[in-house]
């Protein structure tokens, strides 16, 4: 083993401060093959694998009670009222508000309250078993405004293709709940036998979802959606058009099967290379069809705001994949039609679409949750209790006349409650936290990436001998000596907690000598 160092100038001058205190879980691993492990030793044979996997659990172990919990997270709480868990959490050890002079005020978890799943009822109370639109699709009125993204894997999310470099000022964004296309126009160079040569227009652009629709036979599509309105001497009207289809976006050009979302231009269709890409304005890419033998899409095309749906597209025979399961893809094309002018900033045009739902007749086997628990809902528009005037009073406050009969101690504070549901990963918080800012401390397993996965030197002993336990354990030539290892390791334990425990005797000298004073009442 090559003993290291470090210099003091490498050390001040660097970024990871306090880093000495600390051994790495990979140096636990290679120095406890070195010397547990081979002829004459405990362990005479061993995979790394093997101490690689006691070595993880003993870290997580050791973290849960006896390493000092550091982790913490600070956000401003959102309107919403909810804060994510991190990714590696375990347990909270504290959960607290921060005020104006940076002071941290408790917050008390809430035992009366919760974030059920809320059952779906019909009028009558009956459970509701028909498909939903939005549980179809993810984010159909374009609420959520961080969920466009520029991603291949389109399954529950919003997909964009483009905006491209040129023209300057195209652009596509979620804003006011609406997806909003904004359009300029660019003179295209002239190249035979693509029908825009040489001529002005604007790109074609395209947004796109996957859905899954399994057990799915028909489906329905409807969407409201602003076309552009035409500008004389500028442009003509907008062009929206939504629809279903079973073509990949991310396809590769096979002939018959696909099409190519990248080529934004607004070529229709042109030979390259012996195969054709199937541009966005071609209606031929929506190959789904309704009772009435039309094309499975929707056009939004004379500069007005209108809803149109279509019904009953059928899906009953698009072919399952290798998982059991069939898809089709949500598309969303818009364009800017006869462009006369180059554009400029004050002659952009802009399509919005919104409410893009599919629904279908075909009831779901499980029981669907509704938006919103009641239970949250109450919770979180209500004021409490301990913020209120003298005017409220429920069965756990009652300040009126300075009668507090049977007051609960974890509400006689006004520095609010939480409570957390582990099931949807999210912190809920009462209505008077809302724009303050939120500390949470709590404990990780010290596994969420490899620079945490480290061990304090007071433990560094208790890791190794829990390593030799747990090897030992699964080892049949080594159980005689299982019971005395098992012992070791707690003893080992023991000592770190102690000596991670950090009493100092002249901080407890200093509190002990207030225990005289007189405190008046």
């Amino acid at each position: 083993m090559v003993l290291q160092s470090q210099l003091p100038r490498e050390y001040y001058e660097g970024s990871n401060k306090g880093k000495y205190q600390f051994v790495s879980l990979d140096d636990i691993i290679n120095q406890f093959l070195v010397v547990y492990v081979g002829d004459e030793k405990i362990i005479r044979k061993c995979s790394r694998t093997d101490v690689a996997f006691y070595a993880q659990r003993g870290l997580a172990e050791l973290s849960f009670d006896t390493f000092k919990s550091i982790k913490s997270q600070e956000i401003l709480l959102p309107a919403d009222l909810k804060m994510p868990l991190p990714h590696d959490y375990v347990n909270y050890t504290k959960i607290s508000r921060v005020d104006s002079a940076g002071i941290k005020h408790r917050l008390y978890p809430t035992k009366d309250t919760s974030n059920p799943f809320a059952i779906l009822q019909e009028n009558d109370g009956s459970y509701d078993f028909t498909v939903l639109s939005n549980r179809l699709l993810t984010n159909y009125n374009f609420e959520e405004t961080d969920v466009l993204k520029s991603a291949v894997d389109s399954l529950e999310q919003w997909v964009r293709i483009g905006p491209r470099n040129t023209p300057s000022g195209d652009d596509i964004s979620i804003t006011n709940n609406t997806l909003a296309f904004t359009h300029g126009s660019k003179q295209y160079a002239a190249q035979v036998g693509r029908p825009y040569q040489g001529s002005i227009a604007s790109r074609i652009y395209l947004v796109h979802q996957k859905v899954d629709v399994t057990g799915l036979d028909e489906i329905s599509i409807s969407a409201t959606a602003t076309s552009a309105a035409a500008s004389t001497g500028v442009h003509g009207a907008g062009s929206v058009r939504i629809g279903v289809t079973t073509v990949e976006p991310a396809g590769t050009n096979v002939v018959g099967t696909s099409f190519n979302a990248n080529v934004t231009n607004p070529d229709l269709t042109y030979s390259e290379n012996g195969y054709y890409k199937a541009a966005l304005s071609d209606p031929n890419i929506f190959n789904l069809f309704d009772n009435n033998g039309n094309l499975s899409y929707i056009d939004f095309i004379d500069g007005t705001t209108s809803t149109q749906s279509l019904e009953n597209i059928d899906l009953e025979y698009i072919p399952l994949d290798s998982g059991g399961k069939k898809y089709i893809y949500v598309l969303i094309i818009s364009s800017i039609q006869e462009f006369t002018t180059l554009s400029t900033s004050s002659t952009l045009a802009t399509n919005s679409v919104d409410n893009v739902t599919l629904s279908a007749d075909l009831p779901t086997p499980g029981l669907q949750e509704k938006s919103e628990s009641t239970a949250w809902s109450n919770y979180k528009s209500q004021t409490p209790a301990e913020n209120n005037n003298d005017d409220y009073e429920d069965e756990i406050y009652w300040p009126n006349e300075g009668e507090r009969y049977g007051l609960e101690p974890s509400h006689a504070q006004v520095n609010g409650s939480f409570y957390i549901d582990e099931l949807k990963g999210f912190i809920h918080f009462s209505s008077n936290i809302s724009g303050k800012t939120v500390i949470l401390d709590y404990i990780s397993d010290s596994l969420g990436t490899y620079a945490e996965q480290v061990v304090h030197k007071f433990a560094e002993e208790a890791m190794y001998r829990y390593i030799l336990h747990g090897v030992a354990s699964g080892l049949a030539y080594t159980q005689q000596i299982v019971p005395r290892l098992k012992k070791e390791k707690f003893a080992a334990i023991r000592q770190a907690k102690l000596r991670l425990s950090n009493f100092k005797l002249e901080e407890l000298t200093q509190i002990l000598r207030g225990k005289s004073k007189h405190i008046k009442h």
